[in-house]
C-alpha cells in the first residue's frame, strides 16, 4: 500500500518507500531490522537492510533531522570522517491519522563498531589509549575543517579498526555547526565537553564492570585532552629555524612527521624574519589521509590510512623485487596478483569477520610472525592457510555488509604468488 510521506534526499533510493512510515519505529517488525552493536542514543534508533545496503533510521524532530542532514552533507562534500546522510522521511501518519515523528535515515558505515562492544569484554589499557587516539584525531580533523561538534563522546562517534589502531567517524552532528574557522573558545568549549562527557562514559563502564581495574575513569578523560593538544600542536605550530640549509631539513622533518600522524601538507607557509637569517615556517593547508589517497590512486582500494600505510608498504616491496619501473603496472599486477588472490581464499562464511584491507594487512602480519618463528620466509600461500585455521575462524563478525566483491571464493591458494611478494616487517 502506497503511503503518503515526504521525503528529501539528494540521491534517492526507491526501496525507502517499502519501509513502514506509518508505524513508529520502537514498533517496527523484527523481520525489517537488522541486530546490529548499537551505542547509547537519546532517540529511537533502527538498522534497516535495503537490497545490499544497511540503513540506520533514527525518529527525531523536523527541524533537527534537517539540520543534522545538511551539516552531515556539507561534511562529506569536504571529506570530514563521518557516516552519511541518506534521506528526511516527514509527514508520517499512524493508521488514525496522528503525527509521528520524521526520521532522519544515514547509511551504516560498514565495519564499524561503537565502544560499547568494543567493551563487550573487559578493554585492555592498550586497546583504550588507541581509542582515545582516534578520538583525539577526529576531533582535530573537525576542528581543521571548522566544524564544532558541541556533543563530543564515544557514544557519538563509530570506530573502525586501522590495521592494529581505530579510525573515528563522528555519527551524531545534531548539536554541530560548520564554520569558516573556528576560535580557540570554540575549540577549548568542545574539548572541554569531551572531558565531561567521556568521563560519565567511564564511570558507567566501571560501574558495569567492563573497565580494566588499572584504568582510572578521571585520567582517561584528562588524557583525551592531553592527546588533543599535543595533536593540534604538531599539525599547526609555527616554527623557527635558521637560514640556509637548515630550512630545507627542517620543513621536510615536519612533513614526514605530519605524514606519520595520518595528516597531509597542502601547503606550507615560509616567512623570512627581519634579519634575513630565520624563517618561520607553518603548514597553512593541513588534512588527512596521505597514504589513504596514494592507494586510492594507484590501486582504487579505498582503506583507513594505517592499513593504507602497510599495504603501500607491501606494494613497494613488490615493486622493488619485481623490478618494474612503472609505479601504476607495477600497482595493477600487485592487485591482481597478490590482493585480490588472499581476498579470494576466504571461504564464503569467513568473509564477515574482516573488511578486505584489513584482513590482508593481518595475513602479511601473521606471515612475518610464522617466517621469524622459523628463520626463513615461509611463503604468502601457506600465511593465508594459517591465518585462515588458526585465527580468523575464532574472530567473532564485524561485518554489517559485505562491500567488497572480487569473484567467488576459492581454495585453490597456490593462485597466490609467493616470489616475489613484500614481506612486512
Amino acid at each position: 500500500m502506497l503511503v503518503s510521506v515526504r521525503i528529501t534526499s539528494a540521491v534517492f533510493d526507491p526501496a525507502l518507500l517499502d519501509l513502514p512510515w506509518t508505524t513508529p519505529l520502537e514498533e517496527w517488525p523484527e523481520d525489517r531490522l537488522v541486530l546490529l552493536p548499537r551505542g547509547i542514543s537519546r532517540h529511537v534508533v533502527r538498522f534497516v537492510r535495503l537490497n545490499s545496503t544497511v540503513y540506520a533510521v533514527k525518529e527525531t524532530g523536523e527541524r533537527v533531522a534537517q539540520r543534522e542532514y545538511d551539516l552531515l552533507r556539507a561534511l562529506e562534500r569536504i571529506g570530514a570522517p563521518s557516516v552519511e546522510a541518506v534521506a528526511i522521511v516527514a509527514d508520517r501518519l499512524d493508521p488514525t491519522g496522528e503525527p509521528l515523528d520524521p526520521v532522519l535515515v544515514t547509511r551504516h558505515l560498514q565495519f564499524s563498531l561503537p565502544y560499547r562492544a568494543l567493551f563487550s569484554h573487559t578493554l585492555r589499557p592498550d586497546t583504550m589509549t588507541r581509542l582515545l587516539d582516534a578520538l583525539a584525531a577526529l576531533l582535530v580533523r573537525l576542528h581543521l575543517a571548522g566544524f564544532f561538534w558541541g556533543d563530543v563522546s564515544l557514544s557519538n562517534t563509530l570506530f573502525r579498526r586501522d590495521a592494529g589502531a581505530f579510525a573515528a567517524y563522528l555519527v551524531d552532528a545534531e548539536t554541530g555547526a560548520l564554520h569558516e574557522r573556528l576560535s580557540t573558545g570554540q575549540r577549548r568549549e568542545d574539548v572541554e565537553l569531551a572531558r565531561v562527557n567521556i568521563f560519565g562514559e567511564m564511570l558507567d563502564l566501571q560501574a558495569a564492570e567492563l573497565l580494566h581495574e588499572s584504568i582510572d575513569p578521571e585520567a582517561v578523560a584528562d588524557d583525551v585532552v592531553r592527546r588533543y593538544e599535543s595533536l593540534w600542536h604538531e599539525v599547526t605550530y609555527e616554527q623557527e629555524v635558521d637560514g640556509g640549509n637548515e630550512v630545507r631539513h627542517h620543513v621536510e622533518k615536519r612533513i614526514r612527521r605530519l605524514n606519520e600522524l595520518g595528516f597531509d601538507v597542502g601547503e606550507l607557509q615560509l616567512s623570512v624574519r627581519d634579519d634575513g637569517q630565520r624563517y618561520s615556517v607553518r603548514p597553512k593547508v593541513v588534512d588527512a589521509g596521505h597514504h589513504t589517497r596514494r592507494l586510492l590512486r594507484l590501486t582504487g582500494l579505498d582503506a583507513e590510512e594505517n592499513q593504507a600505510r602497510k599495504l603501500l608498504n607491501d606494494l613497494d616491496t613488490y615493486r622493488a623485487e619485481s623490478e618494474l619501473d612503472d609505479e601504476q603496472q607495477a600497482a595493477h599486477r600487485w592487485l591482481t596478483e597478490v590482493f585480490e588472490p588472499v581476498v579470494r581464499a576466504v571461504p564464503a562464511h569467513l568473509r564477515g569477520k574482516l573488511e578486505p584491507t584489513e584482513l590482508f594487512v593481518q595475513v602479511i602480519e601473521h606471515r612475518w610472525r610464522l617466517s621469524e618463528r622459523s628463520g626463513r620466509d615461509v611463503g604468502l600461500a601457506p600465511a593465508v592457510q594459517s591465518y585462515l585455521a588458526d585465527v580468523l575462524t575464532h574472530r567473532p563478525d564485524e561485518q554489517a555488509v559485505l562491500g567488497y566483491a572480487v569473484g567467488p571464493p576459492t581454495q585453490d591458494l597456490p593462485v597466490i604468488k609467493d616470489d616475489p611478494v613484500g614481506v612486512e616487517g
